[in-house]
């Protein structure tokens, strides 16, 4: 049987930067269209010309793209024609092949927001969508509110959509606004515009995530009949977001019904780069990934009962959907003090660590954990420190560098502007081999502003690590997570740092003591320690 084609629309570069707190340069949206368009997907909207400069200096680039470049923008207003509309001028003149253009289908919003009547409204979309027909371009038309409409004045809201059709739009994209549609309803909707007189094939889907059910609004669109679906990546949107084509992709690949009905301008063996692009955005937004996020998560394929590990080892069907190297993410087995040797071996054996069965040194690892556990450590999420814990029990845990000591001081005083500010200096002093090393550093950032005690210490530490130097100095600290754990006397700081390296290779570290700054110094050096012998070090 002949899969249907389903069409993907990205907006990450327009309703994703509508995000709060997003805002991408140009070489960003160059960076992201670029992913985009290697993954396969088939419109990239670049943004809204006119709107803002960044926007217009990118449409100014004309990326070479495979994906039809689309433009944004609104109908025409009322009063003028679609010739003399600036705004609809400023579209056209980016000139892109596609064109999308937003108008209102709900009856209240006309009569409301833009104070119009609702054949003037009509008017409105269908000459604006003539006039870009007539430019040569792919007319796209987001019927805006479409849902709310249809269930406020149902014979309106179609009226508007076919009056774009009938125009002459590519495509009609049914817009979920406010993001509160349910499932039923968005099928109920898209099938009787369809019945209306609107093909399937010339339908889209817009939804947004304010109930979190952006994805399965999308799915049933199509189940509907829609064969253009419109998301962004990681979900970032208006609000709550966008359906997240970092989900609804894999899905509609590798899921049934929709992998056997369906085809898409991605390509299975294209779904490995997923989790790159994913945590590609999250570099460009300096965001920390998701773990939880859906198949690109770190989370999403980690398995810490001892029961599902064990399970795991003799088949990964018995607890995962697909196999993680799919979408490009990797299977991680926690050590935690729920744990059993199930985990512990799978562990060792990731981290390269041979281990026969009944070897003591496998009980003595797991009370070692458990114990440590009870103290306020936490290796489900410090899979680098756990495998230091283990190296060490095995005999295995190379000495690079011994700190002799190590003091931070934090000042405040006055600037030159009489302004009161922080400043935090740390000193180190390392023996590597026979030498010792003193480095010194303090933690003011480019705009002289202090980021505090634990920043000066891993400048200072990552100062001069002598022939160790070369392998951290890609090295850098992408979260930093702190919890007090116990009550009262008793309470101790946990702290847990992420690192990433050059390779984008990420790893978790945690360091315990009732003094934040220990805790954060025993997590920075397991971190450092890890990456040295990860990368093939050897000591001095």
């Amino acid at each position: 049987m002949k899969r249907e084609r389903i069409y993907l629309y990205d907006t990450t570069l327009r309703d994703g930067q509508q995000t709060q707190g997003v805002n991408f340069n140009v070489e960003d949206k160059t960076r992201i269209s670029s992913a985009l368009d290697v993954l396969g997907i088939d419109y990239i909207e670049g943004g809204w010309p006119g709107a803002n400069p960044t926007d217009s200096d990118f449409f100014d680039t004309k990326p070479k793209l495979k994906a039809t470049f689309t433009a944004f923008g609104m109908t025409k207003r009322s009063g003028r024609s679609a010739e003399n509309d600036e705004v609809l001028s400023a579209v056209l003149n980016a000139n892109t092949p596609g064109v999308c253009l937003v108008g209102k289908t709900h009856d209240f919003h006309v009569t409301k927001a833009l104070g119009i009547t609702l054949d003037e409204n009509l008017k409105n979309i269908s000459e604006s969508i003539k006039h870009i027909v007539s430019k040569g371009r792919e007319a796209l038309f987001d019927c805006e509110h479409f849902f709310d409409g249809y269930r406020e004045n149902p014979i309106y809201a179609l009226k508007a959509a076919k009056s774009a059709y009938d125009a002459g739009a590519r495509w009609v994209v049914l817009c979920d606004t406010n993001g509160g549609a349910l499932p039923s309803q968005i099928f109920a909707a898209t099938k009787a515009l369809i019945d209306y007189g609107i093909p399937g094939d010339f339908i889209g889907i817009h939804t947004h995530n304010d109930t979190e059910h952006a994805i399965a609004n999308s799915l049933a669109a199509i189940d509907a009949g829609a064969r253009q679906v419109q998301g962004t990546l990681n979900g970032l949107g208006e609000r709550c977001g966008n359906a997240n084509l970092i989900t609804l992709i894999p899905t509609l690949l590798l899921k049934e019904p929709y992998s056997s009905l369906y085809e898409t301008g991605v390509e299975t063996n294209q779904l490995g780069s997923l989790t790159g692009i994913s945590r590609m955005l999250d570099d460009i937004l300096n965001r920390v990934p998701d773990k939880w996020a859906a198949f690109v998560g770190s989370s999403a394929f980690a398995h810490k009962a001892g029961l599902h590990a064990s399970a795991i080892l003799k088949d990964p069907l018995t607890y995962e959907h697909i196999n993680p190297s799919l979408v490009g993410n990797e299977r991680i087995i926690p050590m935690s003090n729920q744990a059993g040797q199930s985990n512990l071996k799978k562990r060792l054996m990731d981290a390269g660590l041979e281990i026969n069965n009944g070897d003591s040194r496998l009980s003595e690892i797991l009370n070692v954990i458990k114990e440590r556990e009870d103290r306020g450590y936490a290796y489900d999420s410090a899979q680098a420190s756990f495998e230091l814990v283990a190296r060490k029990i095995l005999g295995q845990l190379p000495m690079f560098f011994e700190i002799k000591r190590y003091r931070v001081t934090v000042e405040k005083r006055k600037n030159k502007y009489g302004e009161m500010v922080s400043l935090s200096e740390a000193v180190v002093v390392t023996k590597i081999g026979k030498n010792k090393v003193l480095s010194v550093s303090e933690s003011m950032d480019p705009e002289c502003g202090d980021q505090g005690p634990v920043n000066a210490l891993s400048k200072a530490l990552a100062k001069d690590l002598g022939p160790y130097q070369n392998c951290i100095d890609d090295m850098t600290l992408t979260d930093y997570k702190v919890r007090i754990t116990g009550r009262g006397t008793d309470a101790v700081t946990r702290v847990v740092i992420d690192s990433q390296d050059g390779e984008g290779k990420r790893w978790s570290t945690v360091g315990v003591s009732a003094n934040i700054v220990d805790a954060s110094f025993e997590a920075l050096l397991d971190a450092i320690n890890w990456k040295l012998i990860r990368d093939g070090m050897k000591p001095e």
